[in-house]
């Protein structure tokens, strides 16, 4: 196959996809994100994601030729681009020299919640690495989707390599008001739970899972809001040793392991 080429670290489509990489503001206004990797990039092709732009080098195209002219025929335009455009467009130690520009997938909307599914929900949380982390592992459990309010940017590039590809495949529910949809959800039957190292709340071990399920998991530094707190059955989850609390990620992983079992 034959590829347009861009040599210069100073090429305008260069430039784009670092203040796509660096700038959520500007993922925004343009309405895509960038994507740095083999595995992820040739996820979004998998995923039928609206791939813009691929760009790949020539140490890239000789290692994974099949993948990449697979990825860049899903794409609108591919550019072969030089080691220093590479080094540009990377944020991690050894880059593979892959790069994706997509367009935003269309999230899921609240009325599209099964009120007989499980859901993780997610409150202000902003390290990319730990948002990235609990799709991953929500997906890799069977979740059926994840709720996000006040959280860090879901196409920061941190939490798209942290979900290894699930953030394109996962149901993701952006909202606003959770309070609000917590209220409906209760309403429609559906458990609530929000986390909490007091040991006075019911250990997540002895709660009934059965039906449908949502728990709330908050700010890395102060927890669940007390708005949220007080529409919420609390639970905890037993600890041993001098530790008061778990990563965020970590206690999401043992509520949706418990919602699940």
């Amino acid at each position: 196959m034959r590829f347009l080429t861009i040599d210069s670290v100073n090429n305008e489509k260069i430039k784009h996809a670092v203040k796509l990489s660096s700038n959520a503001k500007y993922r925004r206004e343009c309405g895509a994100f960038f994507l740095e990797g083999l595995r992820l990039c040739r996820d979004a092709a998998e995923s039928a994601a609206d791939i813009i732009t691929l760009f790949f080098t020539e140490d890239a195209y000789e290692k994974y030729t099949h993948d990449i002219e697979r990825i860049a025929g899903k794409a609108e335009t591919a550019y072969l681009i030089s080691a220093a455009c590479a080094n540009k467009l990377s944020d991690t130690k050894t880059s593979q020299g892959v790069f994706l520009i997509c367009g935003f997938p269309l999230l899921a909307d609240e009325s599209e919640i099964d009120t007989n599914g499980k859901y993780i929900a997610l409150e202000s949380i902003q390290d990319p690495s730990n948002l990235g982390a609990v799709c991953r592992t929500a997906e890799a459990l069977g979740i059926d989707g994840a709720v996000l309010c006040g959280c860090c940017d879901v196409f920061n590039p941190k939490a798209q390599r942290s979900a290894m590809g699930s953030l394109l495949r996962l149901k993701i529910i952006k909202t606003d008001d959770l309070s609000s949809l917590i209220l409906k959800l209760k309403d429609r039957s559906m458990t609530v739970l929000a986390t909490t190292p007091d040991s006075r709340a019911k250990s997540v071990t002895e709660i009934d899972m059965t039906g449908g399920v949502l728990a709330v998991i908050g700010n890395e530094g102060n927890g669940v809001s007390q708005e949220i707190f007080d529409l919420c059955d609390l639970v905890t989850i037993p600890m041993k040793g001098r530790a008061e609390s778990l990563n965020a990620s970590m206690a999401a992983a043992l509520v949706m392991w418990e919602m699940m079992r």
